[in-house]
């Protein structure tokens, strides 16, 4: 049974220990602090009732696999398998009559200023407040088809945010596109979701995948939505918050630096497109969120990873039937770091599999095959099949040229150039058994695992 809302998936998580009240006292510039702490002990989230606003701000909400099981209503032995058959799903939304719980309170006009939610300052090095977990709607001004995704928004005054896309984003395109076609581009910040809707940002799908129908998919039940008031969109009835918004293309405004995924500040603020605040409406007494970024494994890193691997072992698996598993590093923000586990059918289809990853959009520097015996999410596991399966004059290989992958720092941004003119270079590591060698057999001691040891099985840790 999915989530109606936000609200009750933090009821769930502080019933299992998941979530702590903070009451009191501690500033906006201080939440990171707290959110890094509890995170690298792989604790709780955090709600902080008094920050200085008048509205409490939670972090921490998909901090841990264990908070993505209670997302997923599942146990870890599940969860892939889940994933996988909610991806494989698609149901449409449904569009809720009469008023909705996200605009029990509408405001426009003067009355606008998004400062009076608790925008955290992450840290002293960031360029300003920024809101990290909203959930950024958009269109298709071609095909009406709905976006949505994960971007960062910086806050520039009460009215005004700027924001950072990609133009390999979905929310990159259609941006593009409205601009060519010489249409006034306008998105839709929505924050506080069932978090099933969250994950469901983070699947790989194509470009022409309704993402409310992904979403759907994923919740086994229909997203219910509600028009916006100001801009042609529909969003989640039951968010804390929705920030409506026209983007202005043609004049820039700074944005950043930020603590990104990468674990690397990027850079200094440079010119982005801006979001003009055109309405905010939200729920009574609503429940603002944060969500720290960074030197990975940090929030996002365990957000993205459920999602990503699950589509991404999809879409290979169509391609590829022997493909097994796939694993998705967090501590490579996910996507820079691939393992593929298969058994090749024949000679050269573990590198076809890698030159597959390569090219898709996670858009990964090292991709590494090994066969079905070796647990991809076991690094002494893959590190032992690169040591004893391969022979790097035969089993490594360096493609150039590739696109370059968001934020990566070791490829610098020289001034005035586009990212997208910049490219990358990616490893590939064959660790699968040649299939003309014979090979010694494995070393292990079979029956360990159902060995009587009551001593060991009872002993206090």
């Amino acid at each position: 049974m999915a989530y109606q809302d936000f609200r009750e998936f933090l009821d769930v998580l502080r019933r299992h220990g998941e979530l702590i009240d903070i009451d009191r006292p501690v500033a906006l510039s201080d939440v990171g602090k707290a959110l890094k702490r509890s995170n690298m002990r792989q604790g709780p989230a955090l709600m902080f009732k008094q920050n200085g606003t008048e509205f409490p701000l939670v972090g921490g909400v998909y901090s841990t696999r264990s908070k993505a099981l209670l997302a997923f209503e599942t146990t870890n032995d599940n969860i892939f398998d889940k994933v996988v058959a909610g991806l494989s799903r698609r149901l449409a939304p449904t569009i809720v009559s009469g008023q909705a719980l996200c605009q029990e309170h509408v405001i426009t006009g003067d009355a606008i200023d998004i400062r009076r939610f608790p925008v955290p300052v992450y840290s002293p090095k960031d360029g300003g407040a920024y809101i990290t977990p909203g959930i950024v709607v958009s269109k298709d001004p071609e095909n009406g088809v709905t976006d949505i995704g994960h971007y960062r928004f910086m806050v520039l005054d009460g009215k005004l945010m700027s924001f950072l896309t990609e133009p390999h984003h979905r929310l990159g395109k259609n941006l593009a596109k409205h601009k060519r076609l010489g249409l006034q581009a306008k998105g839709a910040l929505v924050i506080g979701v069932d978090p099933v809707i969250a994950y469901a940002c983070q699947a790989q799908v194509s470009d022409d995948t309704d993402d409310w129908h992904v979403a759907g998919g994923l919740r086994n039940a229909p997203v219910d939505l509600t028009k916006c008031k100001t801009v042609d969109l529909e969003v989640p009835a039951t968010a804390e918050v929705v920030v409506e918004f026209e983007v202005d293309q043609d004049k820039l405004y700074p944005e950043g630096p930020l603590g990104e995924h990468t674990g690397y500040y990027d850079g200094t603020a440079i010119d982005q497109p801006a979001a003009r605040i055109t309405a905010i409406t939200h729920r009574r007494n609503p429940i603002f969120q944060g969500l720290l970024t960074g030197k990975p494994v940090t929030e996002n890193h365990i957000l993205k990873q459920i999602p990503f691997e699950a589509s991404f072992y999809a879409t290979l698996k169509r391609q590829f039937p022997t493909v097994a598993r796939v694993s998705l590093r967090a501590a490579s923000s996910v996507s820079y770091y691939v393992v593929i586990a298969m058994k090749p059918r024949f000679a050269g289809e573990a590198r076809q599999a890698i030159l597959a990853a390569m090219s898709s959009n996670i858009r990964p520097k090292w991709v590494i095959a090994v066969d079905p015996d070796v647990d991809v999410n076991d690094s002494a596991e893959v590190e032992w099949a690169m040591s004893f399966r391969v022979q790097p004059e035969r089993d490594v290989f360096v493609m150039d040229q590739l696109p370059r992958g968001g934020c990566d720092p070791s490829i610098p941004v020289p001034p005035g150039v586009p990212t997208y003119h910049l490219t990358s270079s990616a490893v590939g590591i064959d660790a699968t058994y040649p299939l003309d060698q014979t090979w010694p057999e494995e070393a292990d001691v079979p029956g360990w695992e159902s060995f009587p040891l009551p001593e060991l099985d009872n002993l206090k840790r």
